[in-house]
């Protein structure tokens, strides 16, 4: 695995990378292609950063309401963690119907949470799944230290041990480094995911890319392409 400060791309540069999607999926329901969404993505987080929201004035807030009220068409997808200091329609600047989100405790992604993401991009036309991950996760902290907790908590911090197993032993912070490797192992499961979203990569229709979030700066980062 690379290293986790060689990884780090910025939006612009992986726009760019993104142009393979093809535009003829421009006519599904989301009407952009996987580069327009993340470049929508990319100027929302700019603008959380700023302190220059816009995504919802008073004066929009029942237009937008009305808007989506009996249909929804999100031009992206996010799978990030349950955190509540990491809301996407915040950091992301969207308005309501903008972004289909999927959340849980590390971005642990179980049949259930597959079958959502499949719904978005089968039904709803979404191009573009982001594979949110962030620093300093309590998730990922806890599979890093060993703990054992009760219950259900329990199948959270053992879904995450792949990645810590991964990154034992590199130089850095491990917590960091396993949060680096959770977000990009829930990437490639995802791409990996059959029959819907692998066939909707193949075709053309489908991107998926990994991200972290900055808790002190508000900044998104993209990871490196998540197939490894």
């Amino acid at each position: 695995m690379k290293q986790p400060s060689s990884v780090l791309r910025s939006f612009t540069a992986f726009v760019c990378i993104l142009g393979f999607v093809n535009a003829s999926f421009g006519a599904e329901p989301s009407g952009v292609t996987a580069a327009e969404a993340l470049h929508r993505l990319e100027l929302g987080n700019a603008r959380f950063v700023s302190g220059h929201v816009t995504s919802m004035t008073p004066e929009e807030i029942d237009a937008s309401r009305a808007k989506v009220a009996q249909s929804q068409h999100p031009f992206a997808i996010i799978v990030g963690c349950a955190d509540s200091r990491v809301g996407p329609e915040v950091i992301f600047d969207q308005k309501v119907g903008d972004i289909f989100v999927v959340r849980s405790a590390g971005e642990v992604v179980d049949p259930v949470g597959i079958g959502s993401i499949e719904y978005a991009v089968a039904h709803l036309g979404s191009p573009l799944i982001v594979v949110l991950g962030h620093e300093r996760c309590g998730a990922v902290a806890a599979a890093v230290a060993g703990a054992k907790e009760p219950g259900h908590i329990a199948a959270v911090l053992k879904a995450i041990e792949p990645a810590v197993r991964e990154t034992k032993g590199e130089p850095g912070d491990p917590v960091h480094n396993a949060v680096v490797a959770q977000a990009l192992n829930v990437a490639s499961q995802l791409q990996n995911s059959e029959p819907i979203l692998k066939e909707a990569i193949q075709s053309g229709k489908l991107a998926i890319v990994a991200a972290l979030y900055n808790l002190d700066t508000g900044k998104v980062s993209l990871l490196s392409a998540a197939a490894r």
